[in-house]
């Protein structure tokens, strides 16, 4: 294409997309080639389509460290199948650097996705990524832009070997952490364990949120088949990221979009595999906002639904015995799929440029049974979440019921309140602190709008007092979310939540609540008048921010059953 080409605007492509407005479209477009040719590009390179690579890598994302040479991988499938890739970074999500949690900044960085694939001159875009909240953040801003995306995952850590025991981040982090707290092990042994947990590159190596999103993204069809279980230092990862690239320029040239492939249909796709490999509970969070980007609605009684149809069928921590480097062994997510393929919407477009069902047919027959069961022979008949509503939480919560102890299940408890994080910490250690092992204890004030932006903190730590006598679980309650590495019974995601004055809110210690997961329900067993009464008194914990993101966070952001995103960024 020359810089005297009368394309229209909507016709034009490669460097000439989106041209920079100096009020002379000819201008710009001679500008932008010169200054790309600054940087070494010929005329032939400049003419071909282009493909953004979206580079979500930081010194603050251990997940992405491998990063540099799976960008290679996918530069080399860019040029060899005709394109001219162009990487450029985006906000990168560490889980575990970020303050007060990453989550707060998920919409933030799918608002620079998004306006950097609209804004730059590409074709279509391949989307790095994979620690916890950033393949959603840019499957989020993906769907948004509309640009044809493929979404390349980092790839999960390997596990270790240590005394004996494979390892692995980051259930066993928590498992440890808890033996540690109930003084089984001591101080010593949990720095020699800390440096054996997390040994290679890569996202968490259980069925945490991470490889949960990983799966989502291949069940959606927003990543190539086969892709989401590679390990990340595995030389498949590499193959995978070339075929990435490989297959952006196709798209490039034969479009096919986020919106044709993030559908009401793809979408129950993805609700049937979260549940059937006991994905993380954050997980619903983060499809119901890629969702809603695309204007499809996720209800918790859709889930409900779905979940008492849907049988878990992989054994992966923290439901079962393995890790993902086994899952992908056995024969990866699509092994899943092809169980599930009676329950599944076959005719749903992928980003491979054929359909489910075609995906399906072309599956090697193999399966290793240890790790993914037949559809006839399942962990669970059910699915691995459950939304509760009650009085407790008029508009939903989640448990993970295939993380959960069955014995708690059915059971009416007093509740030992928390108002906050803070307070959390500084009692729940007290060996005065009036707790048994059948209370419930209930978290206040660590939802969306808490000031604390609804971080990971729903898996309340047990007593010490309750742990070195042996405890192991007891029923736990928030407005927060768990990690997707937890074990436990606990209810989270609670909604309207305590910071907006929901029921949470006016939970006092000494209430009776009852959990019902046969009747999906979670109830404040107290009157209707004394609930009046404590509203009527009752005053928000923090005080809104005044300036910059926190603002805009705290101004637009939604409850969990609308994933919490912004209301904005919605589609209507």
């Amino acid at each position: 294409m020359t810089s005297g080409d009368k394309k229209g605007k909507s016709d034009r492509s490669g460097l000439a997309r989106g041209l920079t407005n100096y009020g002379d479209p000819a201008f710009s477009l001679y500008l932008r080639r010169s200054f790309a040719k600054s940087m070494g590009y010929s005329s032939d390179m400049l003419g071909r389509p282009v493909v953004g690579i979206a580079d979500s890598r930081s010194g603050f994302n251990n997940c992405h460290r491998h990063f540099p040479e799976l960008i290679e991988a996918v530069k080399r499938g860019v040029l060899a199948a005709g394109g001219l890739p162009i990487e450029f970074p985006t906000v990168s999500l560490g889980e575990v650097f970020l303050y007060p949690t990453s989550m707060m900044f998920r919409n933030l960085m799918s608002i620079d996705v998004e306006e950097m694939i609209r804004a730059q001159p590409m074709d279509a875009v391949v989307l790095v990524g994979g620690c916890d909240k950033t393949v959603p953040a840019q499957l989020m801003g993906a769907a948004s832009a509309d640009v044809p995306a493929v979404q390349l995952i980092a790839g999960p850590m390997m596990p270790t070997s240590f005394q004996g025991e494979r390892l692995g981040a980051c259930t066993d982090c928590r498992r440890f952490w808890a033996m540690h707290r109930a003084g089984k092990v001591d101080s010593s042994e949990i720095e020699t364990i800390e440096g054996n947990l997390a040994t290679t590159a890569g996202t968490c190596a259980v069925m945490g949120t991470a490889s949960t999103m990983a799966s989502i993204a291949e069940a959606l069809g927003m990543a190539l088949p086969g892709t989401a279980a590679i390990p990340a230092v595995h030389s498949d990862r590499l193959r995978a990221a070339e075929a990435s690239g490989k297959r952006a320029v196709e798209m490039a040239t034969a479009p096919i979009r986020p919106s044709q492939v993030i559908t009401e249909k793809s979408v129950e796709n993805a609700l049937r595999v979260l549940l059937a490999i006991g994905g993380s509970t954050n997980a619903i969070v983060h499809l119901t906002a890629i969702a809603g980007r695309a204007g499809v609605a996720v209800s918790l009684e859709k889930l409900n639904r779905l979940s008492d149809s849907t049988p878990v069928l992989v054994d992966l921590k923290p439901t079962g015995q393995h890790y993902m480097s086994d899952l992908y062994a056995a024969g990866g997510v699509g092994a899943v799929l092809r169980e599930l393929k009676p329950l599944l919407h076959l005719d749903c477009m992928t980003v491979a440029g054929i359909t489910l069902g075609e995906v399906l047919s072309r599956l090697p027959p193999w399966v290793d049974r240890a790790v993914v069961r037949e559809f006839k022979n399942p962990i669970s008949p059910v699915g691995g979440l459950v939304a509760l509503y009650g009085s407790l939480a008029p508009n939903g919560a989640i448990l993970k019921r295939s993380a959960a102890d069955p014995k708690l299940f059915e059971k009416e408890g007093r509740a030992v309140v928390f108002s906050s994080l803070d307070d959390l910490s500084a009692r729940v250690d007290d060996p005065n602190l009036d707790i048994g092992a059948d209370d419930f204890m209930v978290l206040q004030n660590a939802g969306p709008k808490s000031g604390y932006a609804m971080p990971e903190a729903g898996y309340l730590p047990i007593p010490a007092k309750l742990a070195r006598a042996g405890l192991k679980d007891m029923v736990r309650i928030s407005d927060a979310r768990m990690s997707g590495t937890a074990y436990g019974t606990i209810v989270l995601h609670v909604s309207p939540e305590a910071a907006v004055g929901g029921a949470l809110a006016l939970v006092k210690n000494g209430d009776r609540i009852r959990l019902s997961v046969k009747e999906r329900r979670i109830d404040l067993l107290v009157s209707e008048d004394e609930i009046r009464k404590r509203k009527s008194v009752w005053k928000a914990p923090v005080t809104a921010p005044t300036r910059g993101y926190a603002k805009l966070y705290m101004d637009h952001v939604l409850q969990a059953e609308h994933g919490c995103d912004f209301d904005f960024l919605r589609k209507a």
